[in-house]
């Protein structure tokens, strides 16, 4: 391989970034809504933190962000809802971009098998957190970004806005108190990675950090335009480089095996796209090279997964093809 094409190979070209199909994405939109009615309202809010306990379980909205940010969308797909773990996405493209992967010697790339609060698997692995995506991972993550920053939430709420072109997305301040009230779980996580030496920041403020960022509000088309690096092999909205092809295609990777907790299989299994869901009842899904996908619908399942986003993404890669598989 020359030169040439080891910096192609490596970093892509723009014209890559081509979508290979025409969709209409729109009719796609409306049939998926009828085809998932009778889901939406199933499941549980997350009444664990109060302040999403008193959330409509009926609301349902779906958004599609086309390569260069064009946005379909059906329902409720303008009302903003708490991202809550989507955001954890986000904060670890940062991290890689502006770190490096030697995080990974922090954290892990495996399936946990356990709830995403779990303490169980920190112990028999010397407080290695298992992936990214689980609440033990998110910290080490934010802990990264902090120490590379110096305010990893306001860092992380300027690239969601820039991204999604929406500067009025912002915290959510009842949520972060909520969260931060009901967050001794959180604490135990951070303060056992410390004590082997995996926390390198103060755990109250990466605490405080971690649940603004948890707090963030956007709506489907925020998020959709928001998580397009992701289908354009890294490069952002304006065109520069976030991530080079090789990080953008591991953070696919791990949102497919790690993106919706310990049903991430199931997921595969039905969805077959990269993924990553938040307990606010949104789900983002990756198709590289062709589109973002948003789905908000508050009632979840036992795994903390919107049970008609799940629904409504499975109808999604039936309709279209749009699989990795």
């Amino acid at each position: 391989m020359g030169a040439a094409e080891a910096v192609e190979s490596e970093h892509g070209r723009e014209s890559e970034l081509e979508q290979p199909v025409d969709f209409d994405f729109q009719g796609i939109l409306r049939q998926i809504e009828e085809d998932v009615r009778p889901q939406i309202g199933a499941g549980q809010v997350a009444a664990y933190i109060p302040a999403l306990s008193c959330v409509d379980p009926g609301g349902f909205g779906m958004a599609i962000a086309d390569l260069d940010g064009k946005v379909y969308g059906v329902g409720d797909w303008q009302q903003p809802f708490s991202t809550q773990s989507i955001t954890k996405v986000f904060a670890l493209a940062l991290a890689l971009a502006q770190g490096g992967d030697d995080l990974w010697e922090k954290v892990g790339r495996e399936p946990s098998g356990n709830p995403f609060n779990s303490l169980v698997q920190l112990e028999y692995e010397n407080g290695i957190p298992r992936n990214p995506f689980i609440n033990a991972g998110a910290l080490v993550v934010t802990d990264r970004l902090q120490t590379l920053t110096g305010d990893a939430s306001s860092e992380l709420l300027e690239f969601v806005r820039q991204e999604s072109g929406n500067p009025d997305v912002t915290f959510d301040p009842e949520v972060a108190a909520s969260e931060s009230d009901n967050g001794d779980r959180n604490a135990a996580l951070a303060h056992f990675m410390a004590a082997y030496g995996n926390i390198a920041n103060p755990i109250p403020a990466l605490l405080d950090h971690y649940f603004w960022q948890c707090s963030i509000e956007m709506n489907c088309s925020d998020l959709a335009l928001a998580t397009r690096f992701l289908a354009r092999h890294g490069l952002r909205a304006d065109g520069t480089r976030l991530l080079p092809r090789r990080l953008a295609k591991q953070i696919n990777a791990v949102m497919m095996t790690c993106g919706t907790y310990d049903a991430a299989g199931e997921f595969a299994y039905r969805v077959g796209l990269p993924g990553k869901s938040g307990v606010g009842g949104g789900i983002v899904a990756v198709v590289p090279g062709v589109c973002t996908v948003c789905v908000w619908s508050p009632g979840l399942d036992p795994q903390g997964n919107s049970v008609a986003g799940i629904a409504a993404l499975d109808r999604f890669t039936t309709l279209t093809g749009l699989s990795v598989f």
